[in-house]
């Protein structure tokens, strides 16, 4: 397993321990309305979720603007989902970059990127893959202070603790079968 491979694996299992320490706490929480970074916890998802759809786009060929657009349309949609609903579909989107890393054994490959915010630059796939993995951990980082703000408390989620973990403890589609 190469390294942006690897930690694509801990950005799945931070997001799904994320989502099961939600799901110890009152269904509240995950909507109540918060003055944050981010409207409400929900919203953090939500902004994770669109982001890392966004760029799977783009690793799979997508054109980035339309890759924005397409997520952008998306966010509305998810906002009427729970969080178990969400949660499958960080599952069902952590299927669809294990698709993609098992169709792209070489992620040192260039492609030209159009950042419509940024503008033009060639960039390796596995920049993109490590890009995902680092706003996921920030924003992560935003959910465990709104949820102290609420007057709970976040998981470990630090990629020093993914190392211990067991393999059964590595969310689909990562964990052995």
């Amino acid at each position: 397993m190469t390294y942006p491979v690897k930690m694509y694996q801990y950005h799945a299992w931070a997001n799904q321990a994320i989502f099961n320490r939600l799901l110890e706490l009152p269904g509240e929480l995950y909507n109540q309305k918060i003055h944050s970074v981010f409207p409400s916890v929900a919203a953090a998802l939500i902004h994770i979720y669109t982001v890392d759809f966004s760029w799977l786009k783009v690793l799979t060929g997508s054109d980035m603007k339309d890759a924005l657009t397409e997520a952008h349309q998306m966010g509305g949609e998810l906002e009427d989902l729970g969080a178990e609903e969400l949660q499958l579909r960080f599952i069902e989107l952590s299927d669809g970059y294990l698709s993609f890393f098992r169709g792209h054994s070489d992620l040192e490959q260039v492609i030209t990127l159009d950042n419509p915010y940024a503008g033009i630059r060639d960039t390796r796939l596995s920049e993109i893959v490590l890009h995902v993995v680092n706003h996921g951990t920030y924003h992560r980082g935003n959910i465990a202070a709104m949820l102290r703000q609420l007057g709970s408390s976040s998981t470990m989620t630090d990629y020093a603790f993914f190392w211990y973990q067991d393999e059964e403890a590595v969310p689909p589609p990562f964990a052995k079968r």
